[in-house]
């Protein structure tokens, strides 16, 4: 799938660019002689084709684990099936020509009935969290946070 008709040079970097790493790669582009305009431009195409291979890779990796959850489900619904079909009738064991089958029981754990009754050191402390979009937001409002700072940082957009 090309997105924009690229000189042969960005072309090769395209095809080869996910078998390089980054800063392989950035030197493969700084090897292109062309003018800064045109260098920049076309390694945006790259960018943007790129961008399209990652959605692309997003959107097959989300029907994969789709396909995944659907075989897990499979896979349980089926072992609860033989069990539940075993204990009917009575079965622990069953050995077949190539597989053996059996009922085992689990180790030991614990079920939670009321956590409120529970003794406190059975809980484990949790380190505290910061919540960085609430000082960002005092600090926009005018309060002042010891320690923390608004930082104004840059990035760059391709459109």
């Amino acid at each position: 799938m090309k997105l924009y008709e690229l000189t042969s040079s960005y072309q090769q970097v395209l095809e080869i660019a996910e078998q390089l790493d980054a800063e392989t790669l950035k030197d493969t582009l700084d090897s292109i002689n062309d003018a800064v305009e045109q260098k920049v431009e076309n390694t945006a195409f790259v960018v943007k084709q790129l961008e399209a291979n990652v959605s692309v890779i997003d959107e097959e990796i989300k029907r994969l684990q789709a396909m995944k959850g659907t075989q897990t489900n499979n896979i349980k619904s089926l072992k609860l099936y033989l069990q539940e079909s075993m204990e009917k009738v009575g079965l622990d064991k069953v050995q077949g020509k190539l597989i053996k089958i059996a009922i085992q029981n689990n180790p030991q754990s614990v079920e939670v009935l009321n956590e409120n009754v529970i003794p406190k050191n059975y809980f484990v402390e949790q380190k505290p969290k910061l919540d960085k979009r609430a000082i960002l937001a005092d600090l926009k409002s005018g309060a002042q946070v010891e320690g923390v700072e608004i930082k104004q940082t840059r990035s760059l957009r391709i459109r």
